[in-house]
């Protein structure tokens, strides 16, 4: 008879299968299991004793049980019940237990309580939100140590010139200082994930910048549209062009400004960029200094993005 060739077993579906979980890693379930880098990210995060820490998708709780031992409170946010069972299993009768306070549901869909510290190993598909959600958020909190996609955290800290830049680059850098870390490879995530990891600090700049953020963001949204595309180019578009004549034209109606006769928002934009010397500028090469200059000079003649 030939030979049956034994089916071949693979280490990682049998740890899972002895946990008796089957993790769902189209909601981005990748647990952390190297203790060294849990331990890592739970230092670099600076803990303090009264602190109250946020931590997002904790799993089956590896960095929650050594944050409990740190700090006055953790406050777990998980959208999966079995999840949650499993971590309030690890900690049931122990010393720690009274410290863990567990928010079940969609964490996009939450009201954020207040925290001092956020530290999570996030799902990747909602790292851009979550950002955003993060350092809007009020009160302040201090910094948050976060786990995302290689990629996504090389967007994050990317400058003026660099490949990555981009629109979610000086976004994230307006509102908060952004630091690399380390990198973390798929090996040390049951299961792996396809993509390699990285750990980023962000620390919410306090107090923030003086600014309308929907103002803000409605001017690099048009710029970074297309980045190697000098300004004057991105500012021509018709679609660009119907939003602010409706913007322009509100603003002087409610300012009582009469609009001169065969008023062209076309023409006005481009005395502005002219005169502040923007019309060759790309997005990829300018700097939040030189966005904020762009803002201002456009807001001083009526222009507006919100």
């Amino acid at each position: 008879m030939p030979k049956i060739r034994a089916e071949k077993k693979s280490r990682q579906h049998g740890a899972v299968q002895k946990q008796g979980i089957n993790f769902k890693t189209q909601i981005g379930q990748h647990i952390l299991k190297n203790p060294m880098i849990v331990t890592s990210m739970v230092e670099k995060a600076a803990l303090r004793p009264t602190d109250i820490v946020l931590e997002i998708g904790p799993g089956t709780g590896n960095m929650t049980v050594k944050m409990l031992e740190k700090v006055k409170r953790v406050i777990a946010c998980e959208v999966d019940p079995r999840m949650v069972a499993e971590l309030q299993k690890r900690v049931q009768g122990t010393p720690i237990q009274s410290k863990l306070q567990v928010m079940v549901g969609d964490v996009l869909k939450t009201d954020l309580p207040f925290f001092d510290v956020c530290v999570a190993n996030l799902p990747y598909q909602i790292s851009s939100p979550i950002v955003f959600k993060l350092l809007l958020h009020r009160p302040f909190f201090r910094c948050a140590v976060l786990m995302f996609q290689h990629e996504f955290a090389q967007r994050l800290v990317a400058k003026p010139g660099d490949k990555l830049y981009c629109r979610l680059s000086i976004n994230t850098q307006l509102l908060a200082r952004v630091d690399h870390l380390m990198k973390v490879g798929k090996n040390n995530f049951r299961p792996p994930p396809k993509v390699e990891s990285s750990v980023v600090r962000i620390e919410p700049r306090n107090p923030p910048p003086a600014i309308n953020f929907k103002e803000w963001d409605g001017l690099v949204r048009i710029c970074f549209a297309r980045k190697n595309k000098t300004l004057g180019a991105s500012f021509r578009q018709s679609k660009v062009l119907d939003m602010l004549e409706k913007n322009y034209k509100i603003h002087c109606s409610i300012h009582n400004i009469p609009l001169p006769p065969g008023f062209s928002v076309k023409s006005k934009i481009e005395q502005i960029l002219d005169k502040h010397n923007f019309e060759k500028k790309r997005a990829r090469s300018m700097d939040i200094d030189d966005f904020l200059g762009l803002l201002h000079c456009m807001n001083e003649e009526g222009i507006h993005f919100a």
